[in-house]
C-alpha cells in the first residue's frame, strides 16, 4: 500500500514554475508530526528542501530555496504541496515526499533526513 504518493514533476525551463503534490492517508496526517520534501540527484547527497509541522503549520526551508519555494498543506485533502518558482538548473532532481512521526526542529530534520515514511519520488528536470 502506497502511503505517500507524489505527483507534479516534469520538465521546465529555468525561471519557470512547478507544483508538486504529495497525497497521504488521513491516518498518515494524524500520526505524523511533520511532512516535507527532499531531493536527490545522482552523485549528490539527499538534500532537505522544505518541511511543515502538520499541527501548527510552521514551515522550514533550505537556504537554497528560501523565497522561491513554498510548502503548504491541505488537511481536508490530506495533501502536501510544494510550489516551486524561479527554478534553477540546480533545483533538478528526484523529489521525495517524507513524513516524520517525531517532532524535532524542522531545520534539523531537513539536515538529517531521517524519516518514518518516504514516497516513490517525482522527477524534476530544469533546462537552462
Amino acid at each position: 500500500q502506497v502511503q505517500l504518493a507524489e505527483s507534479g514533476g516534469g520538465s521546465v525551463q529555468a525561471g519557470g514554475s512547478l507544483r508538486l503534490s504529495c497525497t497521504a492517508s488521513q491516518d498518515t496526517f494524524n500520526r505524523h508530526c511533520a511532512m516535507g520534501w527532499f531531493r536527490q540527484t545522482p552523485g549528490k547527497e539527499r538534500e532537505g528542501v522544505a518541511a511543515v509541522y502538520l499541527k501548527t503549520g510552521a514551515t522550514f526551508y533550505a537556504d537554497s530555496v528560501k523565497g522561491r519555494f513554498t510548502v503548504s498543506q491541505d488537511n481536508t485533502k490530506n495533501t502536501l504541496w510544494l510550489q516551486m518558482n524561479t527554478l534553477k538548473p540546480d533545483d533538478g532532481g528526484m523529489y521525495y515526499c517524507a513524513a516524520k512521526v517525531a517532532c524535532i526542529p524542522g531545520n534539523e530534520w531537513l539536515r538529517r533526513g531521517t524519516s518514518s515514511l518516504w514516497g516513490q519520488g517525482t522527477q524534476v528536470t530544469i533546462s537552462s
